[in-house]
């Protein structure tokens, strides 16, 4: 690896990590097509579908626990929740995980397309913000939440997202959990969720081990700063950045399917 691979490597890790700590997602939304695209565009890598989803699955173990510790005591994560939705999700994506080395290229960016699409559109639902203090009694449908944590794991695990970007739409949406509880928490669920998804990715040999240390350094640095930031900022702030991000992406990846 020369200088200016381990250099662009880094900083796609470190903007991914930094955005996915501030809005809480474990940011395999922003790397993945960053890693797709950018050091093909630079000539300097072309890494596949596959390639991608390896190294993201690793990377996002770390920058999901540098963002869950920088939450430990800021009593937004509902263990109760983490509890139904990390069990679920933990099998569903180790299947995702595993599964995807049956499948195309193509297969695996339609996934990701389709996931980043619903996204988008729970996103833009109205939605009231349930008031929430530290300590607050948490009312929510423990076997929804851990149906729809299982079904998210498994279509994410195909593409080596932990599943935050779908995840914090449907516990904001549908589940109605407060905002801010929504961030940590899910930060705590994908953690859980990626471990499953790396099993998945290094059993079946989808792994590329040096970019992936190069992500892993990125996101111990920027993810806790990330969180530090996401906590002071405004939470309408927080969700149309986020609503953007996946937008943008998603757009992207359907105009490369089809075009």
């Amino acid at each position: 690896m020369d200088t200016s691979f381990i250099i662009i490597i880094f900083l796609i890790g470190f903007i991914g990590s930094f955005i996915s700590g501030m809005v809480g997602i474990g940011g395999s939304i922003i790397k993945y097509p960053m890693l797709l695209y950018i050091p093909s565009m630079l000539g300097i890598a072309a890494f596949t579908s596959h390639e991608v989803a390896g190294i993201s699955a690793v990377q996002v173990i770390f920058a999901t626990i540098a963002g869950v510790w920088a939450y430990k005591s800021s009593g937004y994560l509902n263990m109760r929740l983490i509890i139904y939705m990390g069990s679920a999700i933990l099998i569903g994506s180790l299947l995702g995980g595993y599964g995807s080395e049956f499948l195309t290229e193509t297969q695996i960016d339609f996934v990701y397309a389709i996931l980043a699409t619903i996204a988008v559109v729970m996103m833009f639902l109205p939605k009231k913000e349930v008031p929430f203090n530290p300590g607050d009694t948490l009312d929510f449908n423990g076997p929804l939440a851990a149906a729809l944590a299982f079904i998210t794991g498994a279509a994410a695990g195909i593409v080596g997202a932990a599943g935050a970007f779908i995840l914090v739409p449907i516990m904001l949406v549908v589940l109605k959990i407060p905002t801010r509880v929504t961030i940590a928490t899910s930060l705590a669920v994908t953690f859980i969720s990626s471990i499953g998804t790396t099993i998945g990715k290094v059993v079946t040999d989808q792994v590329l081990y040096g970019p992936a240390a190069i992500m892993i350094v990125a996101s111990l640095i920027a993810a806790p700063i990330g969180a530090k930031v996401g906590q002071k900022m405004n939470v309408k702030i927080l969700q149309w950045i986020l609503a953007l991000l996946i937008l943008g992406t998603s757009l992207k990846i359907w105009v490369e399917i089809f075009f």
